[in-house]
């Protein structure tokens, strides 16, 4: 191969160039050791790569010059799936499955094979859950919700979401709720321990030994719980319990936030409220009681406490539950409320016209 003196010197300007990609250097370097009449097989050594290798650079250079050694903009990737079935799949994964299948929801499997049937066209379950991913679409999880009919729901929403967000200087803002029939289950059988490559182990089959009714209070504004168990759930046990939950702010407004449970509201609940202006109820809006913050509190111990426990009695369960509020109020820290309540009813309008779409359609 001849190269006159301006080749070489373009070719060895590659070569100097910092900003030159290492292959594209190694493809100049093919050229100039075989413009010194090395071996084709010598070349391939030097330069570390396979014979043809050297064959397809030389033949690149020859052709094209100093731009064939360059590489080449790749174009884009084959496109596998019509636009057509993927938005057929999208609009079909927003729906129900059909009736005749028998199926209560969507997996990828599933909704690939039905394209299949009804499109003629193979898309495989991969390509399903990667569609699904994009787009923010989970057919396998289910949430829950309920829109209340409280009449007075907004002007609710807006009292305890205040108190939340502003509450009174001075004030002190309870969240009570009760938790009830609490069981104590005992596993047939030894719980397994976590170990190397293996998870924590316990049998499906249980005993229960009875249930309990936990009584708590949340300070809103320091986080701390203060929680009593009761065999029952009654208008005195929750009397008993509020007394000794606003015994500590005697001297102080409080204001608390409650469900309307009948228990909340006997004549002896009524009476006492009467003898202590200085506290004060808020009720939830009839089936909301999301906006109760005792509930996350609730939620929260479940999970870390109560669900994968293993209680041999009552007894058991009730300290267990007295451990875990001490444990609670070492590290004690408030929750953040950031919803605003023209932000909640925003939402709660948003989900009534939804409602109400669905049901247009479902009586055409």
């Amino acid at each position: 191969m001849e190269l006159t003196v301006g080749e070489r010197a373009e070719l060895r300007a590659l070569l100097n160039c910092a900003d030159v990609p290492a292959t594209v250097a190694t493809r100049a370097r093919i050229v100039l050791w075989r413009a010194e009449n090395r071996r084709k097989q010598e070349v391939a050594v030097l330069a570390g790569v396979s014979r043809p290798t050297v064959d397809l650079w030389l033949g690149r250079y020859g052709a094209e010059g100093i731009g064939g050694l360059l590489d080449r903009p790749r174009g884009a990737p084959r496109e596998q799936v019509p636009a057509a079935i993927r938005a057929r799949i999208l609009a079909a994964s927003r729906v129900s499955p059909p009736v005749e299948t028998g199926l209560s929801h969507w997996s990828s499997r599933e909704m690939a094979a039905f394209i299949v049937r009804t499109e003629g066209v193979y898309v495989s379950h991969h390509y399903v859950a990667k569609l699904w991913r994009e787009h923010g679409l989970r057919p396998q999880k289910q949430g829950t919700f309920k829109v209340s009919k409280d009449p007075e729901f907004a002007e609710k929403v807006a009292d305890i979401v205040g108190l939340y967000l502003d509450p009174p200087g001075g004030a002190v803002v309870l969240s009570v709720d009760e938790k009830t029939q609490i069981q104590a289950l005992d596993r047939t059988q030894p719980l397994l321990p976590i170990d190397f490559d293996a998870s924590e182990k316990r049998t499906h089959d249980y005993v229960r030994h009875g249930t309990t009714n936990l009584f708590a209070a949340l300070n809103v504004g320091t986080g701390e719980v203060l929680g009593e168990c009761a065999p029952v759930r009654d208008g005195a046990s929750f009397l008993a319990f509020l007394k000794k939950v606003v015994k500590p702010h005697a001297s102080e407004e409080i204001h608390v936030v409650l469900d309307n449970l009948s228990t909340h509201t006997t004549p002896e609940v009524q009476a006492w409220l009467e003898a202590n202006p200085n506290v004060r109820f808020h009720f939830t809006p009839k089936g909301s009681s999301w906006i109760n913050q005792i509930e996350t509190w609730f939620g929260i111990m479940t999970r870390q406490s109560i669900r994968r426990g293993t209680f041999t009695s009552v007894k058991v369960l009730i300290k267990q539950i007295r451990d875990y509020i001490t444990h609670w109020n070492t590290t004690a820290k408030p929750f953040t409320w950031t919803a605003t309540a023209d932000e909640i009813l925003a939402k709660v309008r948003l989900v009534q016209t939804n409602l109400k779409k669905l049901v247009d359609n479902n009586a055409k």
